[in-house]
């Protein structure tokens, strides 16, 4: 028998990330959906030029569309394709989802943020939450949470090992 042939393939299937979306944002319901590509916009993605650290989802016409996100063109595209890496991207949701969002955005105020982008099987998929933002005073309480509990976990260690 012969031996599968091993592929040089990461095993994470993430493309880029929004880091910076649950500082600032208190998200709540979680989606998922994918996109409306061109070619060279997968060529793109598959080498890692991606960013949507500021990008953002709004509802237009009862239809998604990711706004923000940067896609740069690789130098190898072809020159008869106009590349506009910060265009509108439309998002391929069910209807019954763009109601629930259209209704969040609409009625109770909230922002829909765009936090990961990654492959599933050979899709490009987007995860985006509904979110509040969190005032200066609501991010500085967050930190002193996530601090104390490096420090209390720092104290119950040192504890355990002086009965030890």
């Amino acid at each position: 028998m012969a031996k599968k042939s091993s592929k040089n393939k990461s095993n994470s299937n993430t493309i880029a990330l929004n880091k910076k979306a649950r500082h600032n944002y208190n998200l709540t319901d979680k989606f998922e959906g994918g996109m409306s590509l061109q070619g060279w916009e997968i060529k793109s993605i598959r080498s890692g030029k991606v960013n949507i650290s500021d990008c953002y989802v709004h509802i237009k016409d009862r239809e998604a569309y990711l706004l923000g996100a940067e896609i740069m063109p690789l130098k190898e595209a072809s020159t008869h394709v106009v590349c506009d890496p910060n265009r509108d991207r439309k998002l391929l949701l069910n209807r019954r989802e763009l109601d629930v969002l259209a209704g969040a955005v609409d009625r109770e105020g909230y922002s829909i943020i765009a936090t990961a982008m990654y492959w599933r099987k050979n899709w490009v998929k987007l995860e985006f939450y509904l979110g509040k933002g969190k005032k200066d005073h609501d991010k500085r309480a967050d930190i002193k949470d996530r601090e104390w509990a490096v420090d209390k976990g720092r104290i119950l260690k040192n504890k355990n090992l002086n009965k030890e």
